[in-house]
């Protein structure tokens, strides 16, 4: 028999990963307050179940993915949530991006119930995510994290043990960081090429084999060459969260981020010209239309 693992949060990453976790010979029953989620979820091949306390029962390894503080609390303290009963030798994989605040505040309602809750950000997108490229940060206690390690496997292409509980976090906000000023330089060099008349497929190919290639060179250059933003490997308006997180943990520890700084305004510029919807390579547009402006 399949070993069984639940999946809470059916969305562009957790569907990712339950569809891996699948492919690695895992049943994967899953939870999402999204109808629509669950139907393509059990399309999939996974079992599905009517609440996040519904699916603690039937497993003993949960992966959390939730686009919220919100939703967190929700999960855990909500109707049908995990706190509703104990669920003794479950050990929860929390991957979202979220303030630390919400990490320990899950593991601390969560403890005397007999789960072990493991700070567990994913570094990668959501394209990145559908083919298990992705980087797991696992921080909290060593043995629950050594016990999940089939799991680990089945969802990332690496994953890291970074210590004390919220360690992930922190390095999956610096991660993030580095990522919010990459996509920018991105559209920089994008929209550098355009006005020097080259060909921007063929500035694609010969940067991102070279000296100033960056992951993000490499996953949103395309889309930045094709101006195709509709199909969000991360909504803006999601990424506007991580932001914003990255901007308080920053401040918390008085460490200084110019360049992030300045590459969050064009997030903001995204959002106010009506693209929450759209994959974060949308700031080549932003740049784009900024330029066209000054040239009138």
């Amino acid at each position: 028999m399949a070993a069984r693992v639940g999946v809470v949060g059916l969305g562009v990453m957790g569907s990712a990963m339950s569809g891996n976790l699948h492919a690695a010979g895992f049943t994967v029953v899953g939870f999402d307050v999204d109808p629509e989620r669950m139907a393509a979820h059990a399309r999939g091949g996974g079992e599905v179940a009517d609440s996040a306390g519904s699916v603690a029962d039937s497993v003993d390894t949960l992966v959390l993915s939730l686009p919220s503080v919100a939703a967190l609390e929700a999960v855990v303290r909500g109707d049908g949530g995990l706190s509703r009963r104990r669920h003794d030798d479950l050990v929860v994989l929390e991957t979202s991006t979220l303030p630390l605040e919400a990490k320990f505040f899950a593991r601390d309602v969560l403890a005397p119930l007999g789960v072990e809750v493991l700070d567990c950000p994913l570094s990668g997108t959501g394209a990145q995510a559908r083919v298990k490229d992705v980087i797991a940060y696992v921080s909290g206690e060593q043995w629950a994290a050594t016990r999940v390690t089939p799991v680990l496997e089945g969802l990332a292409r690496r994953h890291f043990y970074t210590g004390a509980f919220g360690n992930g976090s922190k390095l999956k906000y610096i991660a993030n960081l580095v990522v919010t000023i990459h996509n920018l330089s991105t559209a920089e060099a994008f929209l550098l090429a355009r006005r020097a008349g080259l060909d921007e497929r063929l500035m694609l190919e010969v940067i991102g084999d070279g000296a100033g290639a960056s992951r993000m060179f490499q996953v949103r250059g395309p889309l930045m060459a094709e101006r195709d933003y509709a199909d969000p490997t991360m909504r803006v308006e999601l990424f506007q969260k991580d932001i914003e997180i990255i901007r308080r943990f920053a401040q918390s520890v008085h460490s200084p981020t110019p360049l992030f700084t300045l590459s969050a305004q064009f997030y903001e510029a995204a959002m106010a010209q009506g693209r929450a919807a759209q994959d974060p390579a949308c700031v080549f547009a932003v740049l784009e239309q900024l330029t066209e402006t000054a040239d009138t």
